[in-house]
C-alpha cells in the first residue's frame, strides 16, 4: 500500500490512458522517423536524447496530474499539446501530410480527447482536492 487509496474518478482515468496511449505511439514512432541528411551523429544522438528525456518528462506531469491531483501539470500538459498543433501545423503547410505529420496528428488528437476528460465530469473535483 503506498497510501494512495483514493478512487480515481473515470474522466481522470480516460484521461491518463489516452495520455499514456498517445506517450507510447510517440516513443515507438520515434526510431522510424526520417533523420535529415545534415545532421551529423552527435546531433542525432542529442536529438534523441532530447526526445526520450520529453516523453519520460511527460509521463512524469500525466502521472502527478491524474494520481497526485496536481493542476498544475494538467496546465503544462494542456500548454505542450498547443505547442505541438502549432509546431505541426506548420510541418503540414510546409512538407504536406506524411508518414510522421500523421503520427504527430494521431497522437496530438489521443492527447486532446485525453485532455478534454481531464476538463470535463467527474474529474472536476478531483483537480480541487
Amino acid at each position: 500500500m503506498t497510501g494512495d487509496e483514493t478512487t480515481v474518478p473515470e474522466n481522470v482515468q480516460r484521461f491518463e490512458v489516452l495520455l499514456y496511449l498517445s506517450l507510447m505511439l510517440d516513443a515507438l514512432s520515434f526510431p522510424f522517423r526520417e533523420v535529415p541528411a545534415n545532421l551529423t551523429e552527435s546531433q542525432v544522438m542529442t536529438t534523441n536524447l532530447i526526445s526520450a528525456g520529453l516523453i519520460l518528462m511527460f509521463v512524469h506531469m500525466v502521472r502527478l496530474a491524474a494520481r497526485r491531483h496536481r493542476n498544475w501539470a494538467r496546465w503544462v500538459l494542456l500548454g505542450a499539446l498547443a505547442l505541438s498543433v502549432v509546431s505541426l501545423a506548420a510541418v503540414v503547410g510546409v512538407e504536406g501530410w506524411e508518414t510522421d505529420s500523421v503520427v504527430d496528428a494521431v497522437s496530438s488528437a489521443l492527447t486532446a480527447a485525453g485532455l478534454y476528460y481531464s476538463f470535463t465530469g467527474d474529474a472536476r473535483g478531483w483537480f480541487d482536492a
